[in-house]
């Protein structure tokens, strides 16, 4: 069996090569010329590399031609929020764009491969008090670029199983984290901050932004094994959600990463780290998938939280 993880060289994408190799499973991964490729160097020399621009049809044709995947992982996007407000039609064009290449490759050669699509809780936008938590067939009301471009990949792997009867399972994921998050996410950013302190490497300040959303993390292990489930037992043109069914506000989640380290500091609200409009609160329930799937998440918040700190201790 061969798997294709689009953005392999992510966080997300080397979790889930780790994943795939451990299964047995022939590993191929696409990347681009600026692609960081320090997540997968340790495996580098067990998986395939095929440098593909998602963007262009012409490259993904060749690639899915030559490639051929029983599987497909697809996770390659822009997926920073505060990103898309700064470049909302490259989000939206990279994210969709990408996608629909993908779709047309499978479509032209009539191949059987099986597509998962990395959705986003992020599509369920403004949600009421009595709505949580969140289920499949909640109302979405997305609250910025990032969210509406995820709103479309999700519809458009609808549409193409409906239309073309592709094999695709969308999974919406909740907040997820773990070692190698990028620094600009929160978990991440707020883990490098105590690691710098702890090294002398800057003043015992904490700069934060909005500290009263609530958010439902999952570790990144448990998603890439809940994206696995997905294609084995979930129903193709389905969506599902992923996510533990408990939150904390971020202002908690930065206690507990505190309460792992022995320096004390300052909390100072950094006006540049506040978004146009914010998700007051997401909350998911994955009652649907674990009846489907079996799945449910294991690893322990305080687990995932102590293994980024040390990730970060290692790295700065």
């Amino acid at each position: 069996m061969k798997a294709l993880v689009t953005g392999i060289s992510g966080f997300v994408g080397s979790h889930m090569a780790e994943f795939l190799l451990a299964k047995g499973v022939e590993v191929a991964g696409t990347i681009r010329q600026r692609s960081r490729m320090e997540h997968i160097a340790h495996i580098e020399q067990d998986i395939k590399l095929v440098e593909c621009e998602l963007r262009d049809p012409i490259s993904v044709e060749q690639m899915m031609d030559r490639e051929r995947p029983d599987l497909i992982f697809h996770l390659a996007a822009q997926s920073f929020v505060p990103t898309s407000w700064n470049s909302p039609i490259d989000t939206i064009h990279n994210n969709v764009a990408g996608q629909i290449h993908l779709f047309e490759a499978i479509r032209r050669f009539g191949l059987s491969t099986k597509v998962q699509i990395a959705c986003s809780s992020e599509e369920y936008g403004q949600v009421e008090p009595n709505e949580v938590p969140i289920r499949e067939d909640n109302p979405l009301r997305p609250l910025s670029p990032y969210a509406v471009s995820k709103v479309a990949q999700d519809y458009l792997a609808y549409q193409y199983y409906k239309s073309y009867g592709i094999h695709v399972v969308r999974t919406r994921t909740f907040n997820h984290t773990g070692p190698r998050r990028g620094e600009n996410f929160v978990t991440s950013n707020f883990a490098k901050q105590i690691a710098e302190i702890e090294k002398g490497l800057r003043p015992p300040v904490i700069h934060v932004g909005n500290l009263q959303a609530k958010r439902d993390f999952t570790d990144v292990r448990d998603v890439v094994r809940g994206y696995w489930l997905a294609l084995e037992a979930g129903t193709p043109g389905e969506c599902y959600n992923i996510a533990t069914g408990s939150c904390c506000t971020i202002e908690e989640m930065l206690n507990l990463l505190l309460s792992l380290s022995d320096v004390k500091v300052d909390i100072q609200e950094d006006p540049l780290r506040m978004r146009p409009s914010d998700v007051e609160i997401l909350l998911g329930c994955s009652a649907k998938f674990h009846a489907d799937t079996g799945w449910k998440p294991e690893i322990p918040f305080r687990q995932t939280m102590t293994d980024l700190l040390n990730y970060w201790r290692g790295k700065v």
